[in-house]
């Protein structure tokens, strides 16, 4: 991107821009772009979360979890990686433009192209306080795959499984460090079993319902490497309207 781009009107912009603050927009695409669940994670994720920590965003798509944290907590690193190119362009054009706008990041975001499967050629081993997640949902070969490529990605097993996250994450945390995942409740056991097949052990969960009588359709949970085993299951979420606006109303920044 050149400072051509960021000069030219919004409307002949090559993403849309979501503006999270004064100073800070979110470039999306048909491609790469966020919904709910991604609000939940990063206020899941967040609330613990120290200015002093560093963090990684695994899979980050337009990069939203990893803004989201960054405006909310500002930690003193957090890096967004996803191994689509398109991804990261965006997540940079998003840094750039704001940048532009007078949104001083003082180096905190990062981005880096890379496949989680090989982390360890990207990122330094035990390194990090924070891991975030939002995999794909499907297993491969299940559910209606999407015409669009990124779409397909993102929302199916197809070249990273919730295995490969765990192991990536595994390689970044430092012993106490936080893994925090959504997912859908049927993947409850694949989640489980792959945080602690790779030494992260289940510390928090807690599951979203849209309803009181309505079965949960998301669940959050967050692990500790090499912490001892004891989980706490936190009440059931509500993802109602208030809630739903208090998460997500980004927009509300005066």
């Amino acid at each position: 991107m050149t400072s051509e781009d960021i000069q030219t009107p919004v409307s002949r912009l090559p993403y849309r821009l979501e503006k999270l603050s004064h100073t800070l927009f979110l470039a999306v695409s048909d491609e790469h772009r966020f919904g709910s669940d991604a609000f939940l994670l990063a206020d899941f994720a967040g609330q613990p979360l120290r200015h002093k920590d560093r963090a990684v965003d695994l899979g980050t798509g337009c990069g939203i979890i990893a803004f989201l944290l960054y405006k909310n907590r500002r930690p003193s690193k957090m890096w967004g990686i996803d191994i689509q190119s398109q991804a990261i362009d965006q997540f940079r054009f998003s840094v750039e433009y704001s940048a532009q706008q007078g949104e001083n990041f003082d180096d905190i975001l990062q981005a880096a192209c890379c496949d989680l499967k090989n982390i360890k050629s990207c990122l330094p081993a035990g390194q990090f306080d924070l891991v975030t997640c939002n995999p794909p949902y499907k297993t491969g070969g299940t559910g209606i795959l999407s015409a669009d490529p990124a779409h397909r990605i993102a929302r199916h097993e197809l070249l990273c499984s919730i295995d490969d996250v765990c192991a990536a994450a595994g390689w970044l945390l430092k012993s106490g460090g936080r893994l925090c995942l959504c997912q859908r409740p049927e993947r409850l056991c694949d989640t489980l079993g792959a945080m602690r097949a790779h030494h992260i052990e289940p510390k928090r969960l807690r599951f979203v319902a849209k309803h009181e009588n309505t079965n949960p359709w998301l669940f959050l949970v967050e692990g500790k490497k090499d912490a001892k085993p004891y989980m706490d299951v936190l009440p059931t979420l509500i993802f109602d309207r208030q809630t739903a606006a208090r998460l997500t109303h980004y927009g509300d920044y005066a």
